[in-house]
């Protein structure tokens, strides 16, 4: 049984990330994601101006007359959601953890994917499997992928975004939309994911919190690594360390954007100390643009 505190934060997620939908994602998201192509609707007689290319030459020599076949977008899309819940993503110093920043865009998308008549899923990893949603549509199904991703509690502590990325092809038989919610605190995942983004349209998506970035002058403090549990002292008050830690977390993440763009992988840079609706109506604007010039 869920308990009670866990099916408020549910309701709360769907009020606000409803409105953020309907407010400022729904309009963008439709002309962002479009259809996979066009499909067969029916034929229908040839009339003057229309494209011979579209001739049906078997029904046209069985009837006698010309017929022309119609065609119709395929509206209809594919969303998976991949969502990294391992340890490191239990972090947060600032309004929220990065996991519960990661369920609340989460939310988002799979609104924002239902009012577009789309189906969505989801695959929560760590260093395993730890849960998969095939795609379906409906609000009950969204309200079922919002509980899972705040309610989950992962067996792993460890990133295998390869393993995740090799289930998604696995599971799935069709191009999806698939975004990757994690802060990417991961090894050789490069190939895999340049090979998964043939298939399939990849949108990364970081989290990162300010405090990954720069420590303040707090003393000697004790840290631990989330996923291999790790401990270590160190004196935040050393200038040196904290530049040295500054320039170190700045670099990694510039070697990772620049991974990205690299293999044609979009990214969505989010912090846990700005609005995150910022950073997403600034990337399918990006991708408006981008699809206009084609």
């Amino acid at each position: 049984m869920i308990p009670k505190e866990i099916l408020q934060k549910i309701r709360r997620i769907q009020i606000t990330t409803s409105h953020i939908v309907t407010d400022l994602v729904a309009g963008q998201y439709h002309s962002v994601f479009k259809g996979k192509g066009m499909e067969f609707d029916e034929v229908r007689e040839y009339q003057p101006g229309d494209d011979i290319r579209s001739i049906d030459w078997n029904v046209t020599a069985r009837t006698g007359h010309p017929f022309v076949k119609k065609f119709i977008e395929e509206r209809e899309l594919t969303v998976m959601i991949l969502l990294d819940t391992s340890r490191s993503s239990y972090f947060g110093t600032v309004k929220q953890l990065k996991s519960q920043l990661a369920a609340e865009i989460c939310s988002v998308l799979a609104f924002a994917a239902i009012q577009n008549n789309d189906k969505i899923g989801l695959i929560i990893f760590s260093d395993r499997i730890e849960k998969f949603i095939p795609p379906r549509k409906g609000l009950s199904h969204v309200l079922r992928i919002i509980r899972e991703a705040l309610y989950l509690k992962p067996a792993g502590k460890g990133t295998d975004i390869p393993q995740a990325l090799e289930y998604l092809n696995r599971v799935t038989t069709r191009k999806t939309v698939s975004f990757i919610i994690s802060d990417f605190f991961a090894l050789d995942f490069k190939k895999p994911l340049s090979i998964a983004n043939k298939r399939h349209d990849v949108i990364a998506i970081t989290i990162t919190d300010p405090r990954e970035f720069e420590f303040p002058n707090v003393g000697i403090v004790r840290l631990e690594d989330a996923e291999t549990g790790e401990g270590f002292l160190i004196d935040t008050s050393d200038r040196g360390l904290r530049r040295d830690y500054n320039k170190d977390s700045l670099k990694r993440f510039e070697e990772m954007a620049r991974l990205f763009r690299s293999i044609k992988v979009d990214s969505i840079d989010i912090r846990t100390d700005i609005p995150y609706t910022q950073p997403l109506i600034k990337f399918f604007r990006m991708r408006e643009r981008r699809q206009a010039m084609i």
